[in-house]
C-alpha cells in the first residue's frame, strides 16, 4: 500500500505508515482522505505539533505527552476531542495522518 501524492507514489510499511517523513501539506490531504478523516483547523494544528515534534526528538510523543503539549498550543483540548478528531489514536493517526513514520513502541516517547 502506498499513497500516490503530485504523481510520486510514497512507500508504506504493511500498516499504511510513510517509511520516510514527507513533510508537505499535499501529503496530508491524501493520507487522512484514506483514513476517511475530513480535515479542519484542529486536525492541521495537531499535525503541525507532531511534525515539529519530530523534526525536534526524531519520534513523535506518546499519547499522555502529546495531551499536554497539545495544551500549550490548543488551550482546553482534552483526550476526547482528540479521539474525536483521530478516532483510531490520536497518537498512531495523527502520525500517520501528519506523513510520519510509524511511532515507536506504544506511541513513541
Amino acid at each position: 500500500m502506498g499513497y500516490t501524492v503530485n504523481g510520486t507514489e510514497l512507500e508504506t510499511d504493511e500498516q499504511g505508515y510513510l517509511l520516510e517523513p514527507d513533510f508537505s501539506d499535499e501529503v496530508v490531504g491524501v493520507i487522512a482522505a484514506a483514513e476517511g478523516l475530513t480535515l479542519t483547523d484542529d486536525h492541521l494544528k495537531v499535525v503541525a505539533y507532531l511534525r515539529d515534534e519530530y523534526r525536534e526528538h526524531g519520534h513523535t510523543p506518546n499519547f499522555r505527552n502529546m495531551l499536554k503539549g497539545l495544551g500549550e498550543v490548543m488551550p482546553g483540548i482534552d483526550s476526547k476531542s482528540l479521539y474525536d478528531l483521530f478516532p483510531i489514536g490520536p497518537a498512531k493517526q495523527g502520525a500517520k495522518v501528519a506523513g510520519l513514520p510509524q511511532p515507536l513502541g506504544k506511541g513513541g516517547y
